[in-house]
């Protein structure tokens, strides 16, 4: 079973918590990895990309010269894709770029994301983490207490607003729910950091 330092939210450690081993102690599989990151950033594209085809470029409406007896190539409109600011011919077109992987790679490839982190020495576990009022001060506090001074993921069981505001004017934080954690954010951050009740709500979905 690996074992991580339990801090409170000062910045004291308090003792050791124990992760368990088939959510946060696998071997990470480095292609399921690469595949899940990919799949989460083709989603975020927007495909809004749009070109015009012949049917929709102004102009063209009639003939631009007859058929036979001029020497030149036979042309219906001067908007064929032939012509200078004519229709384009196969190019993009609004589409969505979402697809999804199978169940059980998603789920084997949030472990290795996990684990990894573990691996590193850059999880922290967090007795509780609370604010009565949202207050940056108070947050970069709590960072400075853990000597986080990189780019950090806060995971917290549940949406608590105070904390989520709190963080939110500090660069390279981010806060997201266990419900809500994912390859793409966990590999980004150079350290993560869970409460005690995110860490049982992960192990409870994914072990």
């Amino acid at each position: 079973m690996p074992k991580v330092a339990l801090y409170s939210q000062a910045g004291s450690k308090v003792g050791e918590i124990e992760l368990n081993e088939t959510v946060f102690g696998i071997e990470p599989n480095n292609h399921v990895l690469f595949e899940a990151v990919v799949m989460q950033r083709a989603s975020l594209r927007q495909g809004t990309h749009k070109t015009k085809i012949r049917s929709e470029v102004a102009g063209g409406g009639r003939k631009p010269w007859r058929q036979k007896g001029t020497g030149r190539a036979r042309q219906g409109s001067i908007r064929s894709p032939q012509w200078r600011g004519g229709g384009t011919v196969f190019g993009p077109v609004p589409r969505s770029y979402s697809y999804k992987l199978p169940k059980k790679v998603r789920r084997l490839a949030i472990k290795s994301a996990l684990s990894s982190k573990v691996l590193g020495e850059n999880v922290l576990v967090l007795e509780n983490l609370a604010f009565e009022t949202p207050k940056t001060k108070d947050f970069k506090g709590v960072l400075k207490g853990l000597s986080v001074d990189t780019k950090a993921l806060i995971v917290t069981a549940d949406l608590d607003e105070n904390v989520a505001l709190s963080a939110r004017n500090i660069p390279g934080v981010t806060v997201v729910t266990a419900s809500g954690i994912n390859v793409l954010d966990v590999l980004n951050h150079d350290k993560l950091i869970m409460t005690k009740a995110a860490v049982e709500k992960v192990e409870e979905v994914l072990a």
